[in-house]
């Protein structure tokens, strides 16, 4: 099964809705349906920057998601971009999905010269990982997060 790619559309809303709950139970993050109100409004607007794309498989049911914005790199004087969500559902892992989405989202950062593509994993999504250590080279980073 080879998956179709293209941009979150507003028919997308249920099983986007579902694949989003996944990630954020994969992550364990408590998430409410007006939160994820808040983050479909943004994949609707197109002033707004944060984009998405989403996996369809040979029967139009969605198998993935994922979302992306550019950023500023002042450092390098160049914008990149950011991949913030990578969801796929677990019976669709294993079929080049996450492959395919992230291949998409370097394809759109491509057009727009964007430098680089950049994401975070938790240390322990060793299956994403595997994924993650074919197709970019791993940086040495850490990341600390300051609450506002």
């Amino acid at each position: 099964m080879t998956p179709t790619i293209r941009p979150t559309a507003p028919e997308d809303r249920t099983d986007w809705d579902r694949l989003y709950r996944g990630y954020a139970d994969f992550y364990r993050v408590d998430q409410t349906a007006q939160m994820r109100d808040t983050v479909f409004g943004w994949l609707m607007d197109d002033a707004h920057e944060c984009n998405g794309f989403v996996a369809e498989d040979d029967r139009g049911r969605l198998i993935g998601l994922t979302h992306f914005r550019p950023f500023a790199s002042p450092l390098r004087a160049v914008t990149n971009c950011f991949l913030d969500d990578l969801f796929v559902d677990p019976d669709a892992r294993g079929t080049g999905t996450a492959q395919a989405l992230i291949d998409a989202v370097a394809d759109h950062a491509r057009a727009r010269g964007w430098a680089t593509v950049r994401w975070i994993t938790a240390d322990d999504n060793y299956r994403g990982r595997n994924v993650y250590d074919r197709m970019a080279t791993r940086t040495m980073w850490i990341t600390y997060d300051l609450k506002t």
